[in-house]
């Protein structure tokens, strides 16, 4: 099949189409339909009808955008019409809400009159916070877009013209320093003098590109001074004419520094390239051919030629997705009366920002686990990085605040747990973590240092000021990654093979001599297993915290922690924890790694020291013991432990929080079943904590709710140790180092 026939298939397939419209609030009672509909819904009405701003606290408004098309410039299919577009703008309200959360209503006019086409848009203003334009003809989509942000006060924005302009101006900014060139004093050559050209020049003076500096060619050739006093352009395009002579692309292209190609596919030639400035910069963005092709520019000559195109198969995609989705989430979000000049400015620096960082496993891997950092192959983020979100929409809000543009004031602070929250439960109850890291960073040793990994998770943990890292193993290698990297980063290292560690060795021999280990051999061991080594730093207060377990197995990374650190005094066991978020609940799973077999008492144990952890990220435990049976429905051993492990808790008058048990799993988690059927139990609400009988069932029970049910998982949190010590699991991300790492923290903290 085709790439089309696939298409067809996918948007045939039932239900047609690609979007569609679901609840925000409950509708399952009469209550509720009462609520949503007649008669309660007058009441919204009345104070909307007082005060037309309520409209963005009473309904979906603030959050909605219309994307809005008559279909006269679809994409690389021209005037194909406003009911054949609307393939085209509901993707874009795919885009919208995969990316940004934004909900989108598409609006497909069949109106190719100016005038009447600004009236119909005008009077939707009462239903949407924001107008996103769409593949509307040049130069009807100046004048609409013009006269629409003069007329509403709501965001206008045609992201054909700026989303363009933008994403490539963001890589500008980049590639500029990369070649060392200052932007003021770069020659910039258009090839095109269309919408987006026409706004991609304008924004790129706003970056700082000298207008004076800036030739556009149009299919005629250069546009001149002289062109534009016989008439030959337009008003949008005479703004750029020049006192230069006469010429053709090829002729405009000579000395220039920068190639920016929103035209024709297959136009530029080698020899094109070579004819321009030192290193120069090519954004051939002609989809889906380039002006030149990738390739073909890059081998056109021997200096650096930083290359980007449209398309996804090639470094440096220039992707509107990377603009649109996020402006429209930060102008929402401060109920924004325009998307101006500065909002346009600060997303295009935040993304250049957001390329110079580290790239998370999960980007690496959707792109092939090619290497991306931050260099001539890679000035723009990848459209699918997550990071996007919480650097773009922020500074977007800042930007409209500082300039007058925002209604609404947010702490920015704020703002980015907002977003956090909006896309994932987890990423918020993390963010609670990570700032309480950050209160009093603790020192954590990395016992598999020289790993890519375990680096560049220490990277970040330093640069974000979450932990303070040491990379436990050979100097000259965590060296040589660093730079294979490209960080600028110079780490604490402890090298087992360049320092002396007589007293780690005596102290590992003092505590396991009766165990079998000769003086010798425990030198042996500190030198050649960084567990050990950071092992005994802990114990030592050489470190605050230790992680482990990246490339070895679960059972052999925890022995030299239980051997050397050993259980809390409170303590007989350890257990593994993962806490779960799906939707916007938030539960923890004990014991998932650690206890084979069980009894009251390792229940009892992990149960507190679950609810206990559970109160670090800000949840106030309700603990159920699981089984399969309710309260006495079944009698037997396996259901006895459980029984009388919450027989015990709830008889310690130092146990703070509500528990039962046993009970079955969905007893624990519906609230109808606990309230109704079994109203005398302890808990009035759902359970948060949940304790496993075993580890059979317990490991079983995260995998399938996390592979069946899509929920997110962090972890295993390691719990009952005398000192902060959590095992990863093997191939972990970064991101989950970074995870654990934070929640070592903040336990090195409360146990001060």
């Amino acid at each position: 099949m085709t790439l089309e026939d696939d298409s067809l298939e996918y948007h045939e397939a039932d239900p047609p189409g690609k979007i569609e419209i679901a609840t925000t609030k409950p509708t399952n009672t009469q209550r509720d339909l009462s609520l949503a509909y007649s008669p309660g819904v007058a009441g919204p009405c009345r104070k909307i009808a007082e005060s037309p701003e309520k409209a963005y606290d009473y309904t979906a408004k603030g959050n909605l955008v219309g994307v809005v098309s008559n279909g006269s410039a679809v994409l690389g299919l021209g005037n194909i019409g406003a009911t054949a577009s609307k393939p085209v703008m509901e993707g874009k309200g795919v885009l919208f809400k995969r990316f940004a959360d934004v909900d989108v209503f598409d609006v497909e006019l069949d109106i190719d009159d100016t005038d009447a086409f600004c009236e119909a848009v005008a009077a939707m203003e009462p239903t949407f916070g924001g107008i996103n334009l769409e593949d509307i003809k040049a130069p009807e989509c100046f004048q609409i877009e013009e006269r629409l942000q003069d007329e509403m006060d709501i965001p206008v924005f045609h992201d054909d013209q700026h989303g363009t302009a933008i994403i490539n101006g963001s890589g500008l900014i980049n590639a500029a320093d990369i070649v060392d060139k200052d932007l003021g004093d770069m020659k910039v050559v258009f090839s095109g003098a269309g919408a987006s050209a026409l706004a991609t020049a304008h924004f790129y003076v706003s970056l700082g590109v000298d207008p004076d500096n800036i030739v556009l060619c149009d299919s005629t050739g250069i546009i001149t001074e002289e062109r534009a006093e016989a008439g030959d352009v337009n008003e949008y395009k005479r703004v750029f004419a020049r006192d230069i002579e006469d010429g053709d692309l090829a002729d405009a292209m000579e000395g220039a520094d920068v190639l920016v190609g929103l035209s024709a596919g297959g136009i530029v030639s080698q020899d094109m390239v070579r004819s321009m400035a030192n290193n120069p910069i090519i954004f051939a963005m002609a989809n889906p051919t380039p002006e030149i092709g990738y390739d073909e520019g890059k081998n056109a000559r021997d200096d650096t030629v930083i290359m980007a195109t449209g398309r996804s198969d090639y470094p440096n995609q220039v992707n509107n997705v990377l603009g649109f989705p996020f402006i429209f989430r930060g102008a929402l979000d401060v109920r924004a009366s325009e998307i101006n000049e500065e909002m346009k400015v600060a997303c295009a620096e935040a993304l250049a920002e957001l390329a110079r960082k580290d790239v998370p496993d999960a980007v690496l891997k959707a792109y092939g686990d090619e290497p991306l950092q931050f260099g001539p192959e890679y000035i723009l983020p990848k459209p699918v990085d997550p990071r996007v979100l919480f650097e773009v929409a922020p500074a977007v809000a800042e930007a409209a605040m500082e300039s007058g543009a925002a209604r609404e004031e947010v702490d920015l602070d704020e703002y980015r747990n907002a977003l956090e929250a909006r896309v994932g439960k987890s990423r918020e109850m993390m963010r609670i973590v990570f700032n309480k890291a950050k209160q009093d960073p603790k020192r954590i040793a990395l016992a598999e240092g020289e790993d890519e990994k375990m680096i560049r998770a220490a990277y970040q943990l330093s640069e974000q000021g979450i932990a303070e890292p040491v990379l436990l193993g050979d100097q000259d290698a965590i060296t040589a990654t660093i730079d294979e990297l490209g960080l600028d980063y110079e780490p604490m290292v402890n090298d087992p093979t360049d320092a002396e560690y007589d007293a780690y060795a005596d102290r590992l021999h003092e505590l396991r001599k009766r165990k079998g280990i000769t003086r010798s051999e425990a030198g042996e061991l500190v030198r050649t297993s960084t567990n050990y080594l950071g092992s005994v730093m802990v114990d030592q207060n050489d470190a605050d915290a230790l992680l482990t377990g990246l490339t070895h197995h679960y059972p052999s990374a925890l022995r030299p922690p239980l051997q050397v650190i050993g259980t809390a005094d409170d303590a007989e066991y350890v257990s593994g924890v993962y806490m779960l978020t799906i939707g916007n609940r938030v539960v923890f799973f004990a014991d998932v790694t650690v206890n084979r077999d069980t009894d009251a008492d390792v229940l009892a144990e992990t149960t507190r020291h679950t609810a206990e952890l559970a109160r670090q990220f800000n949840v106030e435990p309700r603990a159920a013991l699981l089984s399969y049976s309710n309260f006495g429905s079944v009698e037997g051993e396996e259901t006895q432990a459980p029984r009388d492990a919450a027989a015990m808790l709830r008889a310690d008058s130092a146990v703070d929080f509500p528990v039962d048990g046993e009970m079955q799993a969905d007893t624990a988690l519906v609230e109808e079943m606990l309230t109704d059927t079994y109203e005398f139990s302890d808990l009035d609400e759902p359970a948060n904590v949940l304790v496993f009988p075993n580890l059979e069932s317990g490991n079983i029970g995260y995998k399938l709710l996390q592979r069946l049910g899509d929920a997110e998982a962090i972890g295993p949190m390691l719990v009952g140790m005398d000192e902060p010590v959590h095992v990863l699991q093997r191939g972990d991300e970064v991101k989950d180092i970074v995870n654990l790492a934070a929640v070592a923290v903040v336990d090195a903290q409360e146990r001060e």
